[in-house]
This record gives C-alpha cells, sequence and structure tokens, in this order.
C-alpha cells in the first residue's frame, strides 16, 4: 500500500482511504491490484528475460485493458531496475530530474519499491512511496520525477497513451531538486 510523505511538514499520509483521497485531490490516479496473482518465480525477479515479461503483462492483462479501456491506453512494457543494471546511476539521474509529459505517466509496481516526486495543486511537493501492487497514474503538464528507494530495486509495468510511450519535457528551473 502505497504512503505519501509532505516535503513542506515532512508529515506522511498511509492508510487506503486517506493515501486515495489526497491523490485525488491532486488529480493522481491511484489503485492497488492483487500482487499475489504473481507467481512465484516473478516476485522480486529483478532479472527477467523477455518471455518474463510478457509474463506479468499476461498476468494482469485484465486490470491492464480495464485502466487502458476507461483512459485510452494503447501500449505497455515492463521495465526492471537494480543494482545489477547496466548504466543505474545515469538513467537515475535521467528520472532524478524534474519533468512533465503531455499525456498520464503510468506506473504499476510488480516488485522492489519506487518513489514518485510530484507536485501537488497547491505548489508544494510530496513523496508518493510504492510498492508491489501500486499503480499510480500522473496527470499530464504535472511536475514530477521517479526515484528508487533503499533497496534500489523496481520492476513496473508502464503503461502509455500512444505506442510511441512519452517524452520527457525537462523544467527550465527545478523547483524541488
Amino acid at each position: 500500500m502505497a504512503e505519501i510523505r509532505l516535503h513542506e511538514t515532512d508529515e506522511r499520509i498511509s492508510g487506503k482511504e486517506q493515501v486515495e483521497s489526497f491523490l485525488n485531490d491532486n488529480e493522481v490516479i491511484y489503485e492497488n491490484w492483487d500482487i499475489a496473482k504473481l507467481p512465484q518465480h516473478l516476485q522480486e525477479n529483478f532479472s527477467l528475460t523477455a518471455e518474463n515479461k510478457e509474463e506479468i503483462l499476461t498476468v494482469f492483462k485484465d486490470e491492464i485493458a480495464a485502466i487502458s479501456l476507461k483512459r485510452g491506453y494503447k501500449a505497455q512494457d515492463v521495465i526492471s531496475l537494480s543494482d545489477t543494471t547496466p548504466n543505474l546511476e545515469q538513467l537515475l539521474q535521467n528520472f532524478n530530474k524534474e519533468h512533465h509529459h503531455t499525456d498520464d505517466e503510468v506506473r504499476f509496481i510488480v516488485s522492489g519499491h519506487g518513489i514518485f516526486v510530484i507536485q501537488g495543486k497547491d505548489g508544494s511537493f510530496f513523496d508518493v512511496e510504492l510498492e508491489p501492487g501500486d499503480l499510480i497514474s500522473v496527470p499530464p503538464n504535472v511536475r514530477h520525477y521517479f526515484t528508487l528507494m533503499e533497496d534500489r530495486k523496481v520492476v513496473a509495468v508502464r503503461i502509455f497513451v500512444t505506442t510511441e510511450g512519452w517524452v520527457p519535457i525537462y523544467e527550465k528551473e527545478e523547483v524541488n531538486n
């Protein structure tokens, strides 16, 4: 279950209803999918083959289809990051830059953990700490960035509006980094 940390006060928000309410107020979509459906050999596996990635997409095909129908998403893939990922530090430097997109940025966490740092409607920033089963959709034109938690591992399904994926638009002046 996701947890939120407000940057200005360090206050934490937890619990399904409170997290959903806070994110809804900031126009961020949050869902929690049944991660127990994932076969044991894919749980906490960060060295995925192409077949493993396809299997993950197949396991969650109904959930992906439902949100895609609702939101107009057209493509998805699976990304895996860990200390064994080549160029992990460079990837994290790119992810860790404030940016926005002209369409939704959607992530479903399969294994490991990640943090989306998002600028709220009031201009302040908050962390959304994600764990397996959490899905988040950051709306278009909202400043944000992504980073890993202390375990430095994540497997996530990325869902896109177009088959080309999204393009980050980096902020000229970062306000939170």
